[in-house]
């Protein structure tokens, strides 16, 4: 694209600030994405390259969509765990496509290829990183963001983040990673809640010297306005199929472990991540049977009725209200779980969720929620200080 807009394009611009609602009133928030007049200079006459998924939209457009309707060159979408559009399975491999709606390459960056290669970057003057975030450490997109920022190092392509709040931005807690656990669900040394967003963890990433071999990002970060880490943060859209709600979020920080059990969470039903259940597990008076669902084809426990408890109830702001990890479900289903020797599965997928052996061992020797939260402090007072030089936001 030249330079220099046409009338109609400038007027087609015109349109899409006013219509977007984003001219900034008092106090109101606004994400980075939705600062289009302080983005649009910097994109203007580049060929662009996004990372992004469903959560990407400026009030009910996708990004894609908005920036191609006022002739921005956007040449690819780099699409990552759940596929551009967010309807694919955890973990399940997303393939090379093409748009429907645009036409734009989509090249996927999840699985066996975690960033653009070389190859996808030839041609691309500047690549976005747009995806919402829940803030916890084994919530693969910042995973994704730490090796698009290596492949730019690595490519010398600028990468823009448009930040968005983190509704678990409240409170930091849970067990530090150690990196001889290091993996896709876990990449820095950081606790399993980081209090940071997506734009604040980047400029760690890129501080703290994580890339290795003393490689820098060129980073920039679209801040949102107005915006506190204490702040009430309703997601518009669901940052993936099995977080259909705030709820879900809320509690995914304090229930994600059990991803690494026996123990359903509820993918297959119409309350992923508000229920706890197993075949075999005798304790509570809720049931349910998981089936296939768009998100979730082949869920754990398939087709086999569990028992156990529903948290669906729970209050929303109650479970935020917290401000902590609670370990007490837990804690509890172990210890009424009857075949204590099968309940954490092969290959100690739980511990890669916690950052180390170390809260196995301690739910298995029978320790209560505050003796574990005890052996936390020293990592997450030592993590307190390194977080604040990174930060965007007040708390």
């Amino acid at each position: 694209m030249k330079n220099n807009f046409k009338i109609a394009t400038l007027s087609t611009l015109l349109t899409f600030i006013l219509s977007s609602s984003l001219i900034c009133q008092q106090n109101e928030m606004l994400t980075g994405a939705e600062r289009t007049s302080y983005y649009l200079p910097l994109l203007k006459g580049k060929n662009i390259g996004l990372v992004v998924n469903q959560t990407s939209i400026i009030g009910k457009v996708h990004l894609v969509d908005s920036l191609i309707q006022i002739g921005l060159n956007v040449k690819k979408i780099f699409a990552p765990e759940h596929g551009f559009r967010g309807n694919a399975d955890a973990g399940e491999k997303i393939s090379d496509s093409k748009d429907a709606k645009t036409g734009v390459p989509i090249i996927s960056i999840y699985g066996s290829k975690k960033a653009p290669e070389k190859a996808d970057l030839e041609g691309i003057d500047i690549l976005i990183f747009d995806i919402q975030d829940v803030g916890t450490r084994f919530y693969t997109y910042i995973s994704t963001l730490h090796y698009v920022m290596l492949s730019c190092a690595d490519n010398n392509v600028p990468l823009i983040v448009f930040d968005r709040p983190n509704p678990n931005g409240h409170f930091i807690d849970g067990p530090m990673l150690d990196l001889a656990y290091q993996s896709f669900v876990g990449m820095h040394p950081i606790p399993v809640v980081h209090g940071m967003t997506i734009g604040e963890y980047a400029q760690m990433i890129n501080g703290e010297n994580w890339l290795g071999d003393n490689k820098r990002t060129n980073l920039q970060v679209v801040s949102c306005l107005n915006y506190k880490h204490s702040d009430i943060y309703n997601l518009p859209i669901p940052p993936s199929p099995n977080l259909p709600n705030m709820r879900s979020i809320y509690l995914y920080p304090s229930i994600c472990y059990f991803e690494g059990t026996q123990i359903s969470l509820g993918r297959g039903t119409n309350k992923q991540f508000q229920v706890l259940g197993a075949p075999n597990l005798n304790a509570g008076d809720f049931t349910f049977t998981p089936e296939p669902k768009p998100g979730a084809m082949n869920p754990p426990q398939l087709g086999k009725l569990c028992r156990g408890m529903d948290l669906s109830g729970l209050q929303e702001l109650q479970i935020k209200a917290k401000k902590t990890i609670d370990l007490s479900y837990l804690i509890q289903i172990y210890r009424d779980y009857p075949d204590k020797e099968s309940f954490f599965l092969p290959g100690m997928f739980f511990d890669k969720l916690a950052g180390s052996s170390k809260l196995r061992e301690m739910i298995q020797s029978g320790y209560s929620e505050q003796q574990i939260k005890d052996t936390w402090q020293p990592g997450l007072n030592q993590f307190k200080k390194l977080r604040k030089k990174y930060l965007i936001y007040e708390d």
